[in-house]
This record gives structure tokens, sequence and C-alpha cells, in this order.
């Protein structure tokens, strides 16, 4: 070790804060934080290191600290200055998804509220994560109709001449019109919005009372009734979340599994007793690493910026500075936070669940790195994106002149078709071809769906088409308020590649690995589509068949269908069967129809 850097490492101070190491570069290589600076950092001289702490001291060249008054600021400090500054040999936090944030615009002369995938540090206050996706959106709504809190994103100076929809709904108190409401009046329904989007209902419904009765004895009894409602609108909400929560265990339950200097951490989140979802989130770092170390750099990177914190965390293995992070927990959620590490009975099979599933994770991840590297990365450097895409859907349309017309979803994801999540869309309200309207019907539907079900979105959409599909993907995407998702078609012939933001189309060279995923997700959509179209218009084409017999209505149609389980069924009976089902006289013209038509 440096000389220099060991004496100013036995000079430390024995008091709490945070500590940066450096290279000759003067960049970050580790922060740290510490209840004792001097007896903390010191244990960096000694041998006992894991193999990533090792290489760290011999790259330091100089250390930097900062006291704290406790050692609950130091925890905080050290975790905004490992996101600011990123050291190497730090656990930087790597999710598998993005879920959705409500973000109030704090920062502005008028806040608004939306919906959002990133956390930025834009002065904004975010509010979640949301789990799954719908509650956000339906958040917003109840902020808009207790608070009349703004969604637009116009700029505010009070010059238009009308206000729009929902100030008329009373979803909006009208700040873009000049005289509808004061910035005062506006500011305090902002901080209401404030406290029911953190869960501080108590403190919100006492202020509201009082603001009741100070109404009350203004003699400004119209505005005292309308908080009133206010009030119980906020309570009764308060108490559905209440009863929803006691019927179970609310804990976020951890499983770790590390393997070739490679890790994944796999978080169940249980609300109510029931498993909403499943995070997990990878370290590949410089050197070895512990589930204990890699557990205590990581949890207050998850916890950070967000108010979805349970009242338990269930761990695999003891963490340092339990209790601070304890402490720290329960300040932000204003209830008692606990740490547990159960090793047995229902908790502890929970933790090995998620341990089980985080070996699945570590498999999964790093064991087809070599074909993300070619074609993932290959398709990222092509459209200049920073990272490759893990999830890729793809649509594409199959018709006969019009009739019996599917749209077909098919989902790469980290390097093998996903046909479980495959899906069909039967295109509804269109008489003639239109492969435009057909792809802007089933990208609305499945993401509509998707986002009320799951909350996320694919890292990638490919559309099979020109620029008229992509378009049509555009506004159906649009049309969700989904702005952020890349999208892509494809066009066959020339393979060219359209994207939103590019006048001109993409051609990639033939032998290009990001071209060969792009076209064999196409083809495989195409396949999945025209396989379901024939099908269908098998299945109808023999229905029809059926129907035009004169004798079979719709009960004696009903009874063959149910006997022999499809009209594929019934062209296979023999005559003796169909008699017995729909007697003699009929059954002989059935089968016999059925038979011209072989």
């Amino acid at each position: 070790i440096d000389a220099n850097l060991e004496a100013k490492i036995r000079s430390l101070p024995a008091r709490s804060g945070i500590y940066m190491f450096k290279d000759r570069a003067g960049d970050p290589l580790y922060v740290g934080k510490a209840k004792s600076l001097r007896q903390r950092v010191l244990s960096y001289l000694g041998t006992d290191l894991e193999t990533r702490l090792v290489a760290m001291v011999h790259a330091a060249v100089d250390l930097d600290f900062l006291l704290t008054d406790s050692e609950a600021e130091a925890l905080l400090l050290e975790n905004n200055w490992i996101k600011r500054t990123q050291p190497r040999f730090n656990v930087l936090l790597r999710d598998d998804k993005t879920y959705p944030y409500i973000r109030l615009t704090v920062q502005e002369d008028y806040p608004r509220v939306d919906l959002t995938r990133r956390i930025f540090d834009d002065g904004a206050e975010y509010f979640g994560p949301y789990l799954p996706g719908g509650l956000a959106r339906k958040a917003i709504k109840l902020v808009q109709k207790f608070f009349e809190v703004r969604v637009c994103k116009i700029e505010i100076d009070g010059s238009l001449p009308r206000p729009c929809l929902y100030y008329d709904m009373n979803r909006c108190l009208g700040p873009c019109v000049d005289g509808l409401t004061s910035r005062r009046d506006y500011l305090t329904a902002v901080s209401g919005a404030r406290m029911f989007l953190s869960g501080k209902i108590g403190p919100l419904v006492r202020g509201l009372r009082r603001e009741m009765l100070e109404n009350s004895a203004a003699l400004n009894y119209e505005q005292s009734a309308r908080i009133r409602d206010l009030i119980g609108e906020i309570e009764s909400v308060s108490q559905q979340r209440k009863l929803s929560s006691v019927k179970g265990d609310d804990a976020d339950i951890y499983g770790v599994h590390v393997a070739d200097g490679k890790a994944s951490v796999t978080i169940l989140i249980m609300r109510g007793g029931q498993v909403l979802d499943r995070r997990e989130i990878f370290w590949e770092g410089q050197g070895g690493l512990s589930a204990e170390l890699l557990l205590s750099e990581l949890l207050p990177q998850v916890y950070d910026r967000t108010t979805f914190i349970p009242k338990e965390l269930e761990l695999p293995v003891p963490i340092e500075s339990e209790t601070v992070l304890a402490d720290w927990l329960s300040k932000r959620k204003g209830e008692r936070v606990y740490i547990r590490y159960p090793s047995r009975g229902p908790k502890a099979q929970r933790i090995a669940l998620a341990t089980r599933n985080a070996r699945l994770a570590h498999r999964r991840r790093f064991r087809i790195e070599s074909y993300t590297e070619t074609a993932g990365e290959s398709l990222a450097d092509a459209l200049g994106w920073q990272d490759p895409p893990r999830r890729i859907e793809g649509f594409d349309i199959s018709n006969l002149h019009g009739s019996d017309m599917v749209a077909s979803l098919v989902v790469w994801e980290e390097g093998r078709m996903r046909k479980s999540d495959y899906r069909i869309f039967n295109i509804r309200g269109l008489d003639h071809p239109n492969d435009v309207m057909a792809i802007r019907q089933a990208v609305e539907r499945r993401y509509r769906r998707r986002l009320r079900e799951v909350g996320s979105m694919p890292d990638l959409i490919v559309i099979d088409g020109g620029r008229g599909q992509l378009n049509a993907a555009l506004d159906a995407l649009a049309t969700l308020g989904v702005e952020e998702t890349p999208l892509l078609s494809l066009a066959k012939k020339e393979e060219e590649i359209f994207l939103p933001e590019l006048p001109s189309p993409i051609r990639l060279p033939r032998s290009s690995s990001a071209l060969k995923l792009l076209q064999r997700i196409r083809d495989e959509a195409h396949r999945f589509a025209l396989r379901r179209h024939r099908a269908r218009r098998s299945k109808t084409f023999l229905r029809s068949r059926l129907d035009s017999i004169r004798g079979v209505g719709p009960k004696r149609r009903k009874l063959l269908l149910a006997h022999f389980g499809s009209v594929a069924g019934i062209k296979n009976a023999d005559l003796g069967r169909i008699q017995a089902v729909i007697g003699q006289d009929l059954g002989r013209r059935v089968y016999d129809s059925l038979k011209e038509g072989s």
C-alpha cells in the first residue's frame, strides 16, 4: 500500500463518517461508511480482505473522508456519493426492469403529476414504485379527483383564454387561465397531494379538518362541505388499504447466488400475503464478493428515493450496520421496519425459494452472455443505443383478402424465443385488407393490457412492415401515453429498418448479427401468424359447411360439437356414430355433406 495513504489512514478520527479511496488519476475507487472512520479504514491494512477489496487497496493512492453526526447520516451520504461518483469497486444497482413511479414536479411554479419509469436528479419528488403498474395510473386519477393537481405539460403563465376539459370535470384547478385559482391555493392542493402519495393520511386528514372548521367559522359552508366530502373519500381509500394489508405479510424476501465472480439477487415482493412481483439484480464487478457485503451495499440503493418500503426484510445472511439500516427504513416509512434472518418455518422456506430463483437467474443471465454480446450488443451499436435489449416483442399480420385477419406477437428474451409468451389477436372491425390499422389495433390492445397487469414495457418493439406500419404503432403507443419504448419496423425484400427519429431507413449488411436477430424475430412472428390464421380459416370454413346443412340448427350443432369435440371430429366420424347422436335421416345428411366437401 502507498506510504502516504497508510499515514493518512492512521490519522483518521474515531468518529462516524464516509470515506472514498481514489486512484492516481483522482478517480473514485470505493466509497464506504463507518461508525468509527479510524477503526473501519484501518481494517483495509489487514490481510483478511475479499479479492475485490484487495485489488481496490492496491490501486488506491489517496483517501478523502467526511465526518457526520451519526452513522445513519453516513448511510444516506454513502448512498448519494455512490450514485454520483459510480466507483468501480462498489456494488452498483443494475435492475432487470423499470417500475412505474409518480413524479411530482415541485421544482416548477405550478407542479404537476405524471408517470415515469426513470428517476432523474431534476428536483422533482418521486413516489413508488407501483406494482402492478396500473396502480400508478389509479393513484394519479385519485390525485386529480381529490386535489385537482394538473397533469398537462404546458407552460403555466395564465395566458390561455379557457381551461381544458379537466377543469370542467373538477380534475384540475385551472392555473393555466388567469383568475381561476391563485398560486397559494394551488400549492396548498399540491401539499395535500404530496402527503397523500407519501401515505401520510393521518396528518393530511387532520389538516383538512382544520381547514373545514375554519371555512365553517367564516360562513363559507360550500367550501366546508366540499372539504368534508374530500375527507370522507380519502379515509375510505385509506381504510381499503388497511383492510387489504392486514390479511398477510408485507415483506421483501431476498435470495442471493454468487459464483464465478458474478452475483444475482432475486427479490420477491410480497404485499398482503401475496407475491406481487419479482425483481432481479445482477453484479459483475471486479474480484470476488460475499453475499453479506453484497446485500450490505445493495439494500440502501434499493430503498433510496422510493416509498415502496415493506414492514419486513427477510434476508438469507446477516448484513453490516443492520440497526442503522432498520432505523433509516423506519424513518422513511413512518413506522417500524424489521430485518429478519429466518432459519426455519415458512419464512425460511420463502428465502429458499428466492435463493433458487436467484440461482436460475444467474444461470440464465451469464450463461448466454456470449450470445447477447454478439446479437444484442450488435443491435445496440447499429441503432446507437447504450444498452443491448434484453426483451424484444415482434408483431406481424396475416389475412386472406381481409377475412379472418389475425395479428401475432412473439417474444425474444435474453437469446431465445419465449413461446409461452406468444399471443394472437383477432382483428376486429375491418372488412378489407388493412395491415396498418390491424397493427395499430394489435399494439394498442397488447400494451394497454400489459401496462395494466404487469406495468412494464419491452426493451424494443419490432413491427413487420414499412413506415406506415411503424407510424400506426407509434400512434397506438401515443394513445397509451407510452413515449420512451424503442420501436422499429423491418420491411421485406430490401430488409430496410425504419426508425421514428430518422427520415430514411437503415440498411445493415446481410451478414450483420443485428439484422439476423431482427429477421429471426420477424420471421417467427410471420410463421406464428400464418399458422394461427390457417387454423382459424379452416375452422371457419368447416363451421360454415355445418351451418349450411338443412336441419342443423344451433341446438343440434351444439350437440354434435359437444359429442365429437370439433367439426373436424364430426367429419372424421363414421356414419353410425353421427346417426346415434342426431338420428338416422339427419345423420346421413350431415355425413354425406361433410364427405362431399372433403
